[in-house]
């Protein structure tokens, strides 16, 4: 059974030939009762510390465990997002390769049109040359012949010279 400081403060005891001083019995319970009465509040006091502290420590475990729940679903978002992130990339590059194969494919036939084009106009241009070589040609000739015309009216006409001087003299 538990002893209260009041249990204390009333106990009496029987009274004996030579017994305890009474006075002195009665000091001592007081004081006894004093300190039962004052580790009781501190005991209670402890108690409701404990309680508390019982409470924080619940408190910080669901915290801990929210805590711990949050970082795991960050880590799989930040998982996730890299993911995304790394797949938006590959697409990214792909885009950019098929677009650098058509650009490439595109100038290569503008490449090829190019060349056609300039080995067309070469030919036009040896063409032009020709043309003109053979008109120089035909002028050449036209020279000569004009160049022979004028070359036999010369003579035609020294020789109706000579005819028209030598004859008369």
């Amino acid at each position: 059974m538990r002893l209260t400081p009041l249990d204390i403060q009333q106990m009496t005891f029987r009274v004996r030939l030579r017994g305890y001083d009474r006075q002195e019995v009665k000091l001592f319970l007081e004081d006894l009762a004093a300190t039962v009465e004052s580790l009781n509040h501190e005991n209670a006091a402890l108690r409701e510390k404990l309680s508390a502290a019982e409470e924080q420590v619940t408190a910080l475990k669901k915290a801990e465990t929210t805590l711990t729940h949050t970082l795991v679903s960050t880590q799989a978002m930040a998982d996730d997002m890299k993911q995304i992130a790394q797949r938006d990339a590959a697409l990214l590059v792909k885009e950019a390769e098929l677009k650098a194969g058509e650009l490439l494919r595109e100038a290569r036939q503008e490449l090829a049109s190019l060349q056609r084009d300039i080995a067309d106009l070469r030919k036009q241009r040896l063409l032009g040359i020709e043309r003109l070589r053979s008109t120089l040609r035909t002028f050449e000739r036209m020279l000569e012949v004009e160049e022979e015309e004028v070359e036999q009216e010369n003579s035609i006409s020294r020789a109706a010279d000579n005819l028209a001087t030598g004859g008369d003299r």
